[in-house]
This record gives structure tokens, sequence and C-alpha cells, in this order.
């Protein structure tokens, strides 16, 4: 048989070492057990394909494992066995490979945890290895170890063939069960692990390897994007260590499901745990055992280099999917999960890889996204905000990823700060709240930031917050109205008022303006295009006058080019010119009545006709209406409305002015208003023919002649007319201001008043409080000093009383106290002089007769009867005394007893008449 790889010379010489050293013997021997016991255990499939990925060379190869007589074999293409490949598989320690971990090295000690009879047979020639063949050769030192020989120090040639196709085949006897089942389960991570490796066949099964032009390489069903570098690791990091400078790096992303949880690859799998998101296959320098990296500088600088490749595989993913390979936040794995994140993450931050919303990139480390958005949103605000990612980062699948970055996330109060600082067209803000309107419909909060939007004006303005504006049909100048380009549904749902004309005048804004218009015009600011912005709401509004109050604040100019009040101005052509006093308003600009409806420059106030103050809910006299205290204090219960007439100070035409009046049906019901200010005003201080109408009669109101003049005939007015301004048509219950009226008039001696008016004077007083007169009427017809006067209270009383001297009224203690009158009972007093016959009533014949012809009962008690009855002195026709009646015998003083006691006084003169002559009832009827 020959020995084409020189395998005698190798046992001669590893012969030779132990047989001169035991120790090296059983060196070999444990260094053999703890590769077969410890690192290379449960790893045979993964060093015989790196073994068949080294042997490939450039063009990937093919793996074959299978079963046979008892066997499992290896089989691969590529490049045969050599010499120095026997050699390293007979050393233990050293790679034939220049590169990477290299073909048939320490890692073939896998196999003996099959087998302890390996045979690797090539188109070059095959050895074999035997721990019998080994025994024999030093029986005397296997014996020391319990037969326990290092297997892989001994090769032997052998003569076998190598199967079609192949170049090598690893042969191995089995001591142990294998199962195809189990090894076929690490078969598609080794041909990604390993691009040295196209195809792995598993009996029956097979797995292969494809790579697309885009670097997206399917294993089988899997489908991973896969980027690679490769490099050299500095002189200064290798000296003194057993491998090779070169490294390779590879990340390999899965496309179909997420990685979980996996283990560093250097290039097969390692028990480094990670956590990243792509697979790591590095040829980071690893322990002999290849379970852990070999720490130091050398294995730190290629993990380095791995997290710096890391970011030219997130940019082979589509931009909406790049998070994905972001590694979150979390415990690490292991001392190299948590470097290689942490770089990882740096790298990140500082690459250019996520999307910006103009379609550049950006690296996170000066990126932001928004909080809530979309694409219309973000298009829109990207100059504003610059560094702004695509709207789609802003969907809560990528806040994870984007934390992790620590990119910040704009909030929709942000945005809209940094609105304020753009100066957009109308248009392009409709575009910004049409983009807000679907996020504000489901998020409170953010309908809470909108409200301090900028919102662009009609009149070129750009106002703070949607809630201070309006919408309307047409711009007009001075007021907050969105400018119409702008207008969206969403201003409205953050506080914009779609305002008709009513709705623009209720504008505060619009309000204060016209408060200060005055002072505004006074100081030669332009006022005409408030003007016509109020005069167009009011009309388009249809105010009618009085109805806002506010609006008399209202600037206008006269003829003269002065600036008034509008509630201060009167209309050139108003029918009050001539009425009113001649400077009691300034006219209003002729231009100005023309240029508007006279509709509308009535209802803000310029004097058209007699206009009025109207208030529903009065708290006091506040209306600045002449004698308003006065009226108020006059009614019988506080007025619950207010409806005037105002300027009524300022007329200088009576006449005229209650004509004009009585054609208004506004105004006249004002003026008829039961106890309201307007009537109560005219009759007081209204001037007809030099006198109050209150001081006047109806020329048919007889019963008031000589207390009241009858009303002039030439004054025009009908009778009505007369009434409502306060013209007497009868004497009614009298106020404390009438009183003294009434009183002076019968105090006057040039005025001839009827009896029966003075009593009826004197009865309509009022309890008020008032002055007392002067001058009284008496009895007598006279007028007289008050001083001297008493009130009758006893009606006896009178036959000793001078009718000089006793007021012509009805008396009573009331009336006394009213006029500061004595009574009469007071001053005048005494006693019948001389003792009468005492009579029963009933023995009065002509008494029984009249109480029986009036049908009154006849009095119980006695009448005391004097031929002549004399009083301190004075004849008097009847008197009372402590009680008792005393009577003249006469008719008239019977009479007057009789009325008095039978409470009939009204009757008194017709009893005398019956007791004078019983027939004077037929006449009486």
């Amino acid at each position: 048989m020959t020995d084409p790889f020189g395998t005698e010379a190798l046992r001669t010489s590893v012969l030779a070492a132990w047989r001169g050293s035991p120790t090296r013997f059983r060196e070999d021997a444990n260094a053999e057990e703890d590769l077969r016991l410890g690192g290379y255990r449960d790893r045979l499939l993964v060093e015989l394909a790196q073994n068949a990925a080294d042997a490939a060379g450039a063009e990937p190869g093919v793996l074959r494992i299978s079963l046979a007589g008892g066997e499992l074999r290896a089989a691969n293409t590529g490049a045969p066995l050599t010499e120095a490949g026997v050699a390293a598989l007979a050393s233990l320690r050293a790679s034939a490979k220049e590169s990477g971990v290299g073909q048939f090295g320490v890692g073939f000690a896998a196999v003996l945890a099959v087998t302890d009879a390996p045979r690797v047979v090539s188109v070059s020639g095959g050895v074999e290895f035997s721990a019998e063949r080994t025994r024999a050769e030093v029986p005397e030192l296997a014996s020391e170890r319990g037969g326990d020989v290092p297997v892989l120090r001994l090769v032997w040639p052998c003569d076998e063939t190598v199967p079609e196709g192949f170049t090598t085949e690893v042969r191995l006897p089995l001591k142990v069960d294998v199962s195809l089942d189990d090894l076929a389960e690490e078969a598609p991570d080794l041909l990604l692990a390993l691009p040295g490796l196209r195809r792995i066949e598993i009996g029956d099964q097979a797995w292969e390897r494809f790579v697309t032009a885009d670097g997206v390489v399917t294993v089988g069903a899997s489908r991973w994007l896969v980027e690679r570098a490769t490099g050299e690791l500095p002189a200064e990091l290798v000296q003194g260590v057993e491998h090779r400078p070169q490294w390779t790096v590879t990340w390999a992303y899965p496309l179909d499901e997420p990685l979980g949880e996996d283990v560093l690859h250097a290039p097969t799998p390692t028990d480094e745990r990670l956590s990243l998101p792509a697979r790591l296959i590095a040829t980071v320098p690893v322990e002999p055992s290849r379970r852990r990296i070999l720490p130091g500088a050398a294995a730190w600088s290629v993990l380095d280099a791995a997290a710096a490749l890391y970011p030219a595989l997130v940019a082979r993913v589509p931009a909406v999917e790049r998070t994905g390979l972001v590694p979150l936040p979390g415990f690490p794995l292991s001392e190299v999960d948590d470097r290689l994140r942490t770089a990882v993450i740096a790298e990140l931050r500082a690459a250019e890889w996520l999307p910006l919303a103009s379609g550049e990139w950006i690296a996170p480390a000066r990126a932001r996204v928004l909080d809530v958005g979309s694409e219309e949103l973000v298009d829109l605000v990207e100059d504003a905000l610059p560094g702004l990612l695509d709207a789609e980062l802003s969907a809560p699948v990528h806040a994870k990823a984007l934390a992790a970055l620590e990119v910040p996330r704009v909030s929709t109060a942000e945005v809209v700060a940094a609105l304020a600082e753009v100066s957009g067209d109308p248009g392009w803000w409709r575009e910004v709240y049409a983009a807000f309107e679907p996020l504000a419909e489901v998020d409170p909060d953010v309908r809470e930031a909108l409200r301090s939007l900028p919102v662009p004006l009609a009149d070129g303005r750009t106002v703070t917050g949607p809630r201070t504006t309006l919408i309307a049909d047409e711009p007009l100048p001075g007021l907050r109205v969105v400018h119409p380009d702008a207008v969206h549904p969403l201003l409205v749902r953050l506080g914009a008022v779609e305002a008709g004309a009513t709705e623009l005048l209720a504008d505060p804004q619009l309000r204060e303006d016209v408060a200060r218009s005055l002072e505004d015009a006074e100081a030669g600011l332009d006022g005409e295009e408030l003007v016509e912005t109020v005069l167009r709401l009011v009309d388009r509004a249809g105010l009618r006058p009085g109805e806002e109050p506010w609006l008399g604040a209202l600037a206008l100019p006269d003829g003269s080019g002065e600036w008034h009040r509008a509630d201060e101005l009167l209309m050139p052509d108003s029918p009050l010119v001539g009425v009113v006093e001649a400077e009691a308003f300034p006219v209003l600009a002729k231009e100005v009545a023309e240029s508007y409806p006279r509709t509308a420059l009535v209802a803000v106030g310029v004097v058209d006709g007699f206009s009025l103050v109207v208030d529903d809910e009065p708290a006091g006299p506040e209306h600045d209406l002449p004698d308003e205290a006065a009226w108020w204090s006059s009614v019988p219960e506080e007025p619950r409305r207010v409806v005037a007439v105002r300027d009524l100070d300022l007329v200088a035409d009576w006449p005229a002015a209650l004509r004009l009046l009585a054609s208004d049906p506004v105004t006249w019901r004002a003026v008829t208003e039961p106890d309201g200010y307007t009537g109560w005003w005219i009759a007081r201080h209204a001037v007809l023919a030099g006198k109050a109408p209150r001081e006047y009669r109806l020329p048919e109101a007889t019963l008031l002649d000589g207390l009241f003049d009858a009303a002039p005939e030439d004054l025009g007015l009908p009778e009505h007319v007369l009434r409502a301004a306060g013209v007497r048509s009868r004497l009614e219950v009298l106020d404390d201001d009438d009183a003294e009226f009434v009183l002076d008039r019968l105090g006057d001696p040039d005025r001839v008043i009827a009896d029966a008016v003075v009593l009826r004077a004197h009865a309509a007083l009022p309890e008020g409080d008032f002055a007392p007169p002067e001058k009284v009427r008496v009895l007598s017809g006279e007028v007289v000093d008050a001083d001297d006067v008493v009130v009758l209270d006893h009606p006896w009383l009178l036959g000793v009383v001078p009718a000089a001297r006793v007021l012509l009224a009805d008396g009573s203690e009331e009336l006394a106290d009213l006029l500061d009158l004595a009574l009469a009972s007071e001053e005048f007093d005494g006693a019948p002089d001389h003792v009468g016959e005492v009579v029963r009533w009933q023995d009065l014949a002509a008494v029984r007769m009249a109480c029986e012809l009036l049908e009154v009962a006849l009095p119980d008690g006695v009448v005391v009867v004097h031929e002549q009855l004399l009083v301190d002195g004075q004849r008097v026709e009847w008197w009372m005394a402590d009680g008792v009646p005393h009577a003249a015998d006469t008719p008239e003083g019977l009479a007057r007893a009789l009325a008095w006691v039978t409470q009939r006084w009204e009757d008194r003169h017709t009893f005398a008449a019956l007791i004078t002559d019983p027939t004077a009832a037929t006449l009486l009827g």
C-alpha cells in the first residue's frame, strides 16, 4: 500500500516522542479528551461542514451526509486531502489553512464523540486513525490509562475510493447511534454561516444556498439579507496570538420571521448569546473550545467592525422596515451582547439611514419624528421642523426603536409652536388644517394643542388660535375674519365661529373698536373702514334702533367733518329738524347719509325720529334720562321694564313733537305706557302755550273749570294726544307735585272755582309729603291766609265758627294734618246755655212721618228740644253735648239732629223739608 502523505514518518515521530517522554503521551491524551468531552461535543456536523467549506475554495462546495454499513459518511467537493492537511489532522494543534480556522484543524476532534476509528479518503489518497491500532503500538502506555489513548495522533494510510462527484469523504464507524434528522436541523444555519458551501445533503433531504444579485441569501424556505465585510487586524493586536490577522464579518437579517434569541457564529455557533435582530457571523478569535470568544483587543476590534457594518445592512432594508433592525432596550444576554448592542446603537445614531419626509436620509442623532402624523402633515411642516422623519415613522410600531436611538418625538404643541414662525399663504394653511383634522378627531390632547394654531385673516394679519376668529361669507375690514382660502371645518371644531352678520357684530374686538372709535378719530386715525364694516353688518343683520345700544358709540362725521358718536348726530332730513333745539344735535354728513341705508344709520343710533331706551331688566334709574330718579321713586312699584323716549329735554316745538310721537306706534306705546317714564315726563316738562300739559284740562272737562285752564284750541292736537300728554279730563288722585299745583290754584284769589270743584280737589289730595298752602278757600268763598282757617271736623260747630274761617272741604283729621291746619273742635267748644225739653224721637209726629216716608228706622233715644238754642250766646240750629243731640224747635234744627243720629247726614235737607211739610214727600218723589 502506498503512503502518499508520509504517514509513517508522522507515526515514527509521535511514537518516539511518547516513548521518550511518557508525559507527552499523557498530555496528548488529556488534550484530546478535553476536546472530545468539552469544547467539541455536539459539534460533529458543524465541524464536518466547516472542513467542507474550507476545502471548497473559490467555488462554493457540496457536503453530503449519509449512513452506510454502520458508518456516518461526510463527502465534500473542493480541494483534495494534502500532506499538510494530514499533518494538521495528526497534530491536534495546527491548521493547514492560511486564514480562518483551517481545514482539518483541531475541530476534527468532534468526530471522536461518535467514533474511535475515523478515516479520511480523498482522490489524492486516504488516511485512517484507530484507537485499537494506537493501543497496539504503545500497550504499556495505554495500560497506564486503562486503554484510553489519543486517537488522532497516529495516522496510517488507507486505500479507498471516493464517491463519484466528490473529492473527499470522512468515514466514521459509529460507536453510538446518530440520527440524521437531528443533524438535519442544523443544515440551514450552516449554509448561511459558511459561504464556502452551496448545498448540504443529509440522507434523502437536501438544502441549497442561493444568492441573488441584491445579496439576499435563500436557504430552504428562509430568506436572509446578508451584508459582509473583510479586513485585517492591526499587527499589534495579533502578536503572540495563535490565529490569522484576517477577519470576516457577516450580518444576516431574516426576511420572513424575526430572529429571536440567537448566538454569535464564529463562523459556526458559539455559546455567546445575542439579542440583536440580525445574526452575526464573524471570524472573531475564540477559545480552543470554539464556544466562547477569546477576550481581548482583537476580539473587540472585530466586534466593533461588525457594529460599523450594521448600518449598511439596515440601509438595504425598505425605509419603513428599518427600525425593525434596531436593538431594543433590554437586559443584555452576555458581555458580548452588551458590547455589541452598545456599539451598534452608536453606529446607527451616527449613520444616515432614516428616511426624511423629503426622501433624503438622515442620521438619528439629527432626526426628529412627529408624535402623531400623516404624510400630508409632514410634507407641510417639514420646512418648519428640519430633520423631520417620514410620516410612517410616527406610527406606534416604530416608537420603541426610535426611542432606543434617542430620536426626539415632536408633540403637536411643538409643531404648532414651530408653525407660528411660518409665513404660509392662506391656501397652505388650509392644507395644514386638513392634515390635522383626522388627528384631532381621535385625540383630545391633539385638539387642545391645536387651539393655538396660527390663523390667517382676510385683512392680512395672522392671529393665534381659531377660538377668537370668525368665518364669514364676506371678509370685512377690522374683524378677525378668517381668510376665505384658509377656511376649513377644523377651525370651527377648535372654536372659530361661523358668523352671519349678527355673530360678526358680537365680536369682542369689533365692540372694542367701536367703543374706541371716537377717541381714535379725534387722534387723527382713519375710521372710514370701521364705519363701513359696522354699517354693512348692521344692514345685513336687520337691527332695529336701540337693539344694540353699544353701536351708538360708533364715530361718524358731521357736515363740517368733525367726528361725533352716532347717537349724538341727526339725520340731515330728519323730521326732528325744527322740532328739537337747533343746537341739540350736530347733523350727520350728507355724503355718509347718502352712502348707507337709512335703517342702518338709525340702528346705530343716528337720530332720525324719537328713539327709545329699552331695558328689560332694569336695576335702577341708570339710563341717563332727565329726572329719571324722580320718576322711579314716584311709581307705586319699582319698574320691571323701562321703555322710554329719549332726548325729550331737547324739544323746542312740543305740539309738533307730540304729533311726531303719536305718528309712530313704537314711540306712542312708550308715551301711553301706564306709569311709564315718557308720559310722566311729558306731563310735567313739555310746554304747550307756555304751560305744562298737566296744567291744562280738556275743553269738555268743565268739572275742572277754574282749577285747570282749558287747553288752547290752536294747538291743533287731538283729544287722545292731549290726554296722553297729561292734559286733565277729570280730577283723579293726585301725586305730591299735583297736590302743590292744585293747592296753589285753590289759593289763587283771581280764580273763580266752584265749591264742588274745591271740595273734589281737597278730597283728591294724596297722603304724601308736599308743602302746605299759604292761602286756602273757605266756606264764604273767599281766599284767606291759612293761618286763621280750621278744618270743620264736626258739622254742629259750623254754628259757632265763622264761615270765613272754615276750609271749604269735607273735614277730617287727616286733611288737617296734610294742610297743617287746626281742627275746629280744637279751637271752638261749648254747651247749650239753657236746659231744653227732653223728648223721645218717637213722640215727635213730624219726625215719625219723615222717617216713614224715607224708610229710615226711627231712632231710639231722646233729643233735647230748645225753643231757642244758644251756645255761648250764639244762636245755633243744633248741637251735640256729651253724645246727646240738642235741636232748636225748628224743622232745620230737628232735621240736622235726626240726620246725624241716623247716620243719614246727606239727607238732612230732605228731613227738613218733610218735617216742615209732610206733603213734600210727593214733591220729593
